[in-house]
């Protein structure tokens, strides 16, 4: 087995590209190919399919990047403890997320730290987002959706809570907080069905024996702005997700618990890779930073929010 022809398939896979995985690792993309396809030769297998300008794992690709993934956490590790030092230099990271927010804040600061890292982000419902790591397509989760897989390693990164908003011309828009019951009878416009955003907030209103209107179902938050401006009904979002729009007010909803805990999570498998490592320290940074500037955040979205 050809160590080199191994690590540049590894490489690939990981960037789900050969032109990012050159560009990432400092080598020519020509080279890249040449080593994966006399892997492919030597053992007469079909590693991956091209995808665009991207490539996708063929089963057998697949098989073996779970290989290779332990392979090179196991080095990277050993390279690690015998240097004695923690410092990043170069590495490339996968986050999926279930929303831009939290994340881009924390990859902004993992790049201020650490200017040699280069990242993907994916960012897809919670139902989804976990499932990336375990299907080693991300290395990174931040999500809203807690586990108990023993595979996954996960640490709270802050609290955050579901709140409403209205167009501005709506007979609510002057009020600061509406109790849950007061939403008995209106159309609500929510996120598709995997959202934690709908997930959370249909509990509660279950819980409660509520029974709205109609649930309109759009699948971004960008439509769900767009469908309250229309006048569909009612936007439920997270505070953090809040920005401004004059065309909109924030309500709170006081009477009941509608916070929600953010986390980051990872295989516990690569938790000592030092990317990875290197994240997750950066995370806890801002989520204490986060938290101790919380507070309530609800009013007119031409204001800027505490949480942005």
């Amino acid at each position: 087995m050809n160590l080199t022809q191994i690590r540049a398939f590894h490489r690939v896979a990981q960037a789900g590209s050969y032109s990012l995985a050159a560009r990432s690792h400092g080598v020519s993309q020509p080279t890249l190919s040449a080593q994966v396809k006399e892997l492919e030769a030597s053992y007469g297998v079909s590693l991956f399919d091209r995808r665009g300008r991207g490539v996708q794992l063929t089963p057998t690709g697949q098989s073996l990047y779970a290989v290779t993934t332990r392979l090179f956490a196991a080095e990277e590790e050993a390279g690690a403890l015998l240097a004695g030092s923690r410092a990043l230099t170069r590495g490339f990271l996968r986050v999926s997320a279930d929303g831009p927010y939290h994340v881009m804040r924390i990859l902004a600061e993992l790049k201020r730290r650490h200017a040699g890292i280069t990242f993907t982000v994916k960012i897809d419902n919670s139902a989804n987002v976990l499932t990336h790591v375990l299907e080693h397509a991300a290395d990174i989760a931040v999500t809203a959706k807690i586990t108990s897989d023993p595979r996954i390693h996960s640490m709270k990164l802050r609290e955050d809570k579901l709140i409403l908003f209205v167009p501005r011309e709506h007979p609510w828009a002057k009020r600061r907080r509406i109790r849950l019951g007061d939403l008995a009878g209106h159309d609500i416009v929510v996120r598709e069905r995997g959202s934690i955003t709908r997930e959370a907030f249909e509990t509660r209103l279950v819980e409660a024996g509520i029974v709205p209107g109609s649930l309109i179902e759009v699948q971004t938050r960008e439509a769900v702005r767009e469908a309250v401006g229309a006048g569909f009904g009612l936007g439920v979002v997270f505070d953090s997700e809040f920005r401004a729009d004059n065309r909109f007010f924030a309500i709170d909803i006081g009477d009941c618990d509608l916070s929600v805990d953010e986390y980051v999570a990872c295989l516990q498998e690569h938790r000592q890779l030092a990317i990875v490592r290197a994240f997750l320290d950066v995370a806890r940074d801002v989520g204490r930073a986060s938290g101790a500037r919380s507070g309530s955040s609800t009013k007119p979205l031409s204001e800027p929010s505490l949480a942005d």
